[in-house]
This record gives structure tokens, C-alpha cells and sequence, in this order.
């Protein structure tokens, strides 16, 4: 059995930061379902480098990095609305679910 966790606003940029820490180097697989360019897989196996979030400097985006000794390639996630956590019956975490304000959900898959 799987448990959704919301991660409310206030929590963002300390749960990211804590995220990366516990997560770097898994494989992750990034799934887009946009209501302007439709669904989209950028891709279905890489390192995750690290996600991050920082409002003061470049607003409320989210910047996806993958890598293994260096980033290359990264996908920013504009104007965030929601964050969602899955994760699986031991506490670890399964997915990320984020969401835009222009209804874009992204959907970052971890294993």
C-alpha cells in the first residue's frame, strides 16, 4: 500500500533541499501531461543530480537536474501550484507529483 503526502508551499524549499539529499543518484523517469503541448517522456532512466527551488532568486520554479558526476540535462517546472509525494509502504519516496499553475502536471518516478 502507497501513501500520498502533500507538501504544502511553506514547506518547498527545505522539503527539495532534503529530497536531493536523500534521493541523489536514483534513476528517475520524467512524465509531462500538458494541456498546450500534450504528454511527453523526456526521459525514462537517469541520475537525479538534484531539484532545485529557490523563490528569491528565480521565483516559483522548480529546476529537475540529471547527472552522474555533472548535470546534463535539466527541466524547469514553471509557476508551481501543488506538490504531491507517493511513497511505498516502507516510507521511501516513489514519486513527485508537481503541478503548474497552467494545469501542467509533471511526474517524477523514482526506482
Amino acid at each position: 500500500m502507497s501513501n500520498n503526502k502533500h507538501i504544502s508551499q511553506d514547506r518547498w524549499l527545505e522539503f527539495f533541499d532534503q529530497f536531493t539529499n536523500g534521493n541523489k543518484g536514483r534513476q528517475i523517469k520524467l512524465e509531462i501531461v500538458s494541456p498546450e503541448i500534450g504528454d511527453q517522456t523526456p526521459f525514462e532512466s537517469a541520475p537525479l543530480w538534484s531539484l532545485v527551488y529557490d523563490p528569491m532568486r528565480v521565483g516559483n520554479n522548480l529546476t529537475l537536474e540529471i547527472g552522474r558526476d555533472e548535470v546534463s540535462y535539466a527541466h524547469t517546472i514553471n509557476d508551481l501550484s501543488d506538490v504531491w509525494e507517493k511513497q511505498d509502504e516502507n516510507g521511501k519516496a516513489v514519486a513527485l507529483e508537481v503541478l503548474s499553475e497552467d494545469g501542467t502536471q509533471n511526474v517524477i518516478s523514482l526506482f
